[in-house]
């Protein structure tokens, strides 16, 4: 059975369906006429989130006859982010495991888990670009750290529960829906200031090397791996690391062009000093070599999607979504 043709009952779970890139998958499996569970998190109280997923799970699980399935797109964490404040993300992550763990023993339930984590926070500090799946992680900032102990977490979790993982590592998503009050999200932060009239400050050289996918393209790439993980191929218990990019590159500068092309007027543009600069590279071009025929799909050019992001941003700004605050980006993301 594919999760195009998964039972009402058995819903897919998408943990952080809020998110940008949990907007998408809504948006994927809406299209595809997948059920899909979410529920409010209280993300804000670490304890009462785990609280709220563990009755979530509960109530969920009672649902499923036969597989279940997670998409954990949750995390609000980007290269600035605090230790302190991953390590309380990562523990909701890790007591979260621990009570699905309990549910799906209890149930006999056959179970896939998809994890979002980020190839620019793992390959930061590693050299040879373009990286894949065979690359080495060389996190610089506790950010990549974090993203790879949660990789840990959800290798032991299916080890455990003998259930399919698949770890998609994501590079810089974009696209209608992204939170503007988080130091990311170059594209939108850009459009922002092309919408806005307010200036942005980037904090990395112009040369920086990125590579952008489009958040809907980054949602049908979820489902097709987990469609790909139930192959007889994939043994149960195994996770498997996928990059998920659109495998092109764009400079700093020649994103700002396309925009200004798009839009017909530049985004103001300052340059300023960050001390998580250093935790940036300078070339992070990507490409995939594990299950290459699930990217083989006509990605969203680049124009199409920061004028859909544009579309969105406008009609945030019109109704009084978006703030005045000027964007910033960190790492060029």
């Amino acid at each position: 059975m594919t999760l195009g043709t998964i039972d009402a009952p058995d819903a897919v779970w998408v943990v952080g369906a809020g998110g940008l890139l949990g907007q998408g998958v809504v948006r994927r499996c809406a299209a595809l006429s997948i059920p899909v569970f979410r529920t409010s998190i209280p993300w804000d109280r670490p304890d009462d989130a785990v609280a709220s997923l563990a009755v979530a799970a509960q109530h969920w699980l009672k649902g499923t006859r036969r597989r279940w399935t997670i998409i954990w797109c949750a995390g609000a964490g980007v290269t600035s982010t605090s230790g302190e404040a991953l390590e309380t993300e990562l523990d909701v992550l890790r007591r979260t495991l621990a009570t699905v763990a309990h549910e799906v023993r209890d149930r006999d339930l056959e179970g896939r888990f998809f994890l979002a984590s980020s190839a620019g926070g793992l390959y930061a500090g590693a050299e040879g670009p373009p990286f894949d799946e065979t690359t080495e992680p060389q996190p610089l900032a506790p950010y990549g750290h974090a993203k790879l102990r949660a990789e840990s977490l959800v290798r032991q979790f299916c080890q455990d529960t003998s259930s399919k993982g698949v770890i998609g590592r994501f590079s810089n998503l974009y696209g209608p829906g992204q939170n503007l009050n988080k130091a990311q999200g170059l594209i939108s932060v850009l459009v922002k200031s092309v919408v806005t009239g307010l200036p942005v400050k980037l904090y990395v050289s112009l040369d920086t090397l990125r590579d952008y996918l489009y958040v809907d393209d980054a949602a049908k790439l979820v489902l097709d791996a987990l469609d790909r993980v139930d192959r007889p191929d994939v043994p149960a218990g195994s996770s498997t690391v996928k990059v998920m990019a659109s495998q092109r590159a764009d400079s700093i500068s020649a994103l700002v062009g396309v925009t200004k092309t798009v839009l017909k007027r530049r985004a103001l543009l300052t340059l300023g000093a960050s001390p998580y600069a250093k935790a940036q590279a300078l070339d992070l071009r990507m490409r995939s070599v594990v299950w290459s025929e699930i990217d083989r799909f006509s990605k969203t050019p680049l124009p199409v999607g920061i004028n859909t992001t544009a579309l969105d941003m406008r009609a945030r700004y019109m109704s009084g979504a978006l703030s005045d605050m000027a964007g910033m980006s960190e790492n060029g993301k």
